[in-house]
């Protein structure tokens, strides 16, 4: 294979790679603020779960303050009772009476359901504070493996760096302001392979003729269509058979 062609497939190799990291670093801050999201909705179900909680409390505090009022007004309407005289009035103290017993049923069976309501509250609280606590632990792992992730990719660019710039001298510079004005239009892409007479880029078929300067990989060969440099990888020898 020509050897600036083989330089410029490792320098196309390196570039991808290269961008790729840098794509992956500019993508961190959105990252550590979906981090930031998880907790903050993990943060919000604890604090809904205590509200609702709260307004359980606050609404059995005034449940009971109702019901002593009623409770109250049954023990004057029995006291009552026990001094009327007439049927008349009799009557209309049961009355009083029936309907106090009533108020307080109907406050009595709404505690208990807000006793129940509080218990699987107090569970609902406990779930999701324990689910605070998970994600937690969980975000800050993420936050771990981004930093390393982040430095093994600052690493590997400065690495990167070296070995583009080794290659870079070794290459023709015609060769090399050909790769690099084809890099800049193709989206940092100057090489591609040709396969079955076809630029597996751009899809375009070659001409017979280029196709086959390709397939001898002796010379720098350009795509009509992208303009992007050619190679051509041979197919691998066929294993030896044993007799």
């Amino acid at each position: 294979m020509n050897a600036d062609l083989e330089r410029l497939i490792q320098l196309q190799r390196l570039d991808t790679a290269a961008d790729a990291a840098r794509r992956r670093l500019a993508e961190e801050p959105d990252r550590q603020k979906a981090l930031e999201t998880r907790l903050e909705s993990a943060r919000q179900h604890v604090t809904h779960a205590k509200q609702r909680l709260t307004a359980n409390q606050a609404a059995r505090r005034e449940l009971e303050k109702e019901l002593a009022v009623h409770q109250g007004r049954l023990s004057k309407y029995r006291e009552q009772a026990m001094a009327v005289k007439t049927n008349v009035e009799y009557h209309a103290i049961q009355k009083e009476i029936g309907h106090a017993q009533s108020e307080i049923k109907t406050h009595e069976d709404r505690m208990l359901e807000h006793m129940l309501e509080a218990d699987d509250l107090s569970a609902e609280v406990k779930k999701a504070e324990s689910d605070l606590a998970a994600e937690q632990k969980a975000v800050e792992a993420d936050r771990k493996a981004m930093s390393v992730e982040h430095t093994e990719l600052q690493v590997s660019l400065e690495k990167s760096a070296a070995e583009r710039a080794a290659i870079v001298a070794a290459v023709a510079k015609q060769t090399m302001a050909i790769f690099d004005l084809v890099s800049s239009r193709r989206n940092g892409v100057a090489i591609a392979e040709a396969r079955d007479g076809i630029c597996t880029i751009c899809h375009v078929r070659l001409r017979p003729q280029v196709f086959n300067n390709v397939r001898r990989n002796e010379e720098i060969v350009q795509c009509d269509s992208c303009n992007r440099i050619l190679y051509f990888v041979p197919a691998p020898a066929p294993a030896a058979q044993n007799s």
